[in-house]
């Protein structure tokens, strides 16, 4: 009979991969990366927090009562359009009245309107 010798191979202790490209130390640096964009995120929303507060607590010290609801604005910017047309109408009705008066003074002093 022939002896044989079998090889027995135990797995390796080193990895084949390197450790600078070793995957949970990439997964950990891109999880380090994230959190730290989120760092930075929250601190940006904190930032504007503290500016709305501070622009908040100016206008309530201003004296500034509430906030303007879209149905006020929508009336206001209604009426607004409504007294616009009625300046440019009474302008024009104006315009009429200083040519019929110019008109007049023309035919009583007989002279040149200017």
């Amino acid at each position: 009979m022939v002896e044989r010798k079998e090889k027995i191979v135990k797995p390796s202790r080193e990895s084949s991969v390197s450790d600078s490209v070793r995957p949970e130390r990439a997964a950990f640096a891109e999880l380090e990366q994230l959190v730290k964009h989120l760092g930075d995120e929250l601190a940006s929303f904190r930032r504007r927090a503290l500016q709305a507060e501070a622009r908040l607590k100016t206008l309530e010290s201003s004296g500034v009562k509430g906030v303007v609801s879209p149905e006020r604005v929508q009336f206001l910017e209604r009426e607004n359009a409504g007294l616009a047309k009625r300046l440019a109408t009474a302008r024009e009705r104006t315009q009429q009245m200083i040519d019929r008066v110019r008109f007049l003074r023309q035919q009583h002093n007989g002279a040149p309107a200017r």
